[in-house]
C-alpha cells in the first residue's frame, strides 16, 4: 500500500472536495436523512394553503411534533387541491386512521402552523394522506383586507360616480321608491369620489401600520410569550392564594368565636380600661405639671449618679466654718 504522500494529489483533492460538498448538502438536508432526520412522512389535502409554508410547525394539542416539508399543487379526479407533505415524530404522537388536520394561525401577524387531531382506531399508514373531508383552512383576515385595499386602489372613482349618475338618469321615469334609491347611490358614489385622496391616504397609512407590525414580529411573539408565562405563574399560584383566603376566613371565624366566648370577661376589663383613660384625661393638666416639675429633679439626680457606682454630692451647712480670732483670743 502506497504511503499517503506518494498518492496522486489531484485524485486526493477531488475526493476531498466531493466529501466536503456531501457534508455541506447533508448539513442543509439533515432533516431528510433517513437515520438522522427520523419521523414518518404523511400528506394532507387542503382546498386552500392559507399561507402555510415549508418549515412551519406541526402541532398536536399545541405541542410541536413535526415540520412541514413541502406545499405544492396536485390534481386528482379532475380537480386541483393543495398537497401538504409533513413529517411527524411518532415517538411523541400516534396518528389514527381518522386523523384530522387544520391550518391555524400561530401569531397575530399571520404566521401559520399545521394542527393535527389524532382520531380513529388503528394507525395511519406511513405516507398516507388525510383527505379533504377531514381538513380545514382558516379565513385569512389580513389577506382579505390587503386584497380589498388593492381592489379599492384600482377603482376609478370618478368613472364610477358618472356610471351611477347615468343609471340614475336612465331610471328617471321609474317609481319614486326606485328613483330615491338610485339618487342615494349617486350621492354615495359622489361622496366616495370627493373623498378619493383621503381614502388613498387611509389605505397608505394602513399599509404602513401592517408593515411596522410585520417588522416587529419577533417583539410581538416575545410579548405574547411573556404574557403566557405570567398567566402560567398566576395559575400555579392559584392554589396558594386560595389556601391563603381560606385560612384568613378560618382565622376571622376563630377570632369571632374567641370574642363571643370571652365577652363576659372582656366587657368588665374594657369598661375599667375606659374609666382609667377617662381619669387620665381629667388629670391631664396635673400629670403635665408633675412631669415638668420632675424634670429638674431628674437632671440633678442624673448628675449625682452619673460619675460611677457611687453618689457624687455634698451636704451644705453640716459643719460651722472656722473663723480665726484676732490677737489669739
Amino acid at each position: 500500500m502506497k504511503p499517503f504522500r506518494e498518492r496522486n494529489p489531484v485524485v486526493i483533492g477531488a475526493i476531498s472536495m466531493a466529501a466536503l460538498v456531501a457534508l455541506v448538502l447533508g448539513a442543509f438536508k439533515v432533516g431528510d436523512l433517513p437515520l438522522i432526520g427520523g419521523g414518518t412522512e404523511y400528506t394532507a389535502a387542503f382546498r386552500d394553503a392559507s399561507g402555510l409554508a415549508e418549515g412551519n410547525e406541526v402541532r398536536v394539542a399545541g405541542v410541536k411534533v413535526g415540520t412541514v416539508k413541502t406545499v405544492d399543487l396536485a390534481r386528482a379526479g379532475g380537480g386541483a387541491y393543495v398537497r401538504v407533505r409533513f413529517r411527524v415524530d411518532e415517538r411523541a404522537v400516534r396518528l389514527g386512521r381518522d386523523t384530522e388536520a387544520t391550518i391555524r394561525i400561530k401569531t397575530v401577524l399571520g404566521q401559520k402552523y399545521l394542527a393535527l387531531a389524532p382520531a380513529g382506531t388503528g394507525r395511519l399508514a406511513p405516507g398516507g394522506q388525510i383527505p379533504l373531508e377531514r381538513t380545514a383552512s382558516p379565513f385569512d383576515v389580513m389577506q382579505a383586507v390587503t386584497g380589498l385595499a388593492d381592489t379599492l386602489g384600482q377603482i376609478d372613482n370618478k368613472q364610477l360616480a358618472n356610471a351611477f349618475t347615468v343609471i340614475s338618469q336612465a331610471f328617471a321615469d321609474t317609481p319614486a321608491s326606485v328613483q330615491a334609491s338610485l339618487t342615494g347611490l349617486s350621492r354615495l358614489s359622489q361622496t366616495v369620489a370627493d373623498r378619493d385622496a383621503e381614502l388613498r391616504e387611509l389605505l397608505a397609512h394602513a399599509h404602513s401600520v401592517t408593515q411596522v407590525l410585520a417588522d416587529r414580529d419577533q417583539e410581538f411573539q416575545k410579548l405574547v410569550t411573556d404574557a403566557n408565562l405570567l398567566l402560567d405563574e398566576v395559575s400555579r399560584r392559584r392554589d396558594v392564594i386560595h389556601s391563603l383566603l381560606v385560612t384568613t376566613n378560618e382565622l376571622s371565624n376563630q377570632l369571632s368565636g374567641l370574642v363571643a366566648d370571652n365577652r363576659t370577661q372582656l366587657k368588665p376589663a374594657l369598661q375599667q380600661l375606659r374609666e382609667v383613660v377617662a381619669l387620665l384625661q381629667r388629670n391631664r393638666d396635673n400629670l403635665e405639671h408633675t412631669l415638668q416639675s420632675m424634670g429638674r429633679f431628674v437632671t440633678a439626680f442624673s448628675n449625682v449618679v452619673g460619675n460611677g457606682r457611687w453618689f457624687d454630692s455634698y451636704i451644705s451647712g453640716l459643719l460651722q466654718p472656722y473663723v480665726p480670732t484676732i490677737g489669739g483670743r
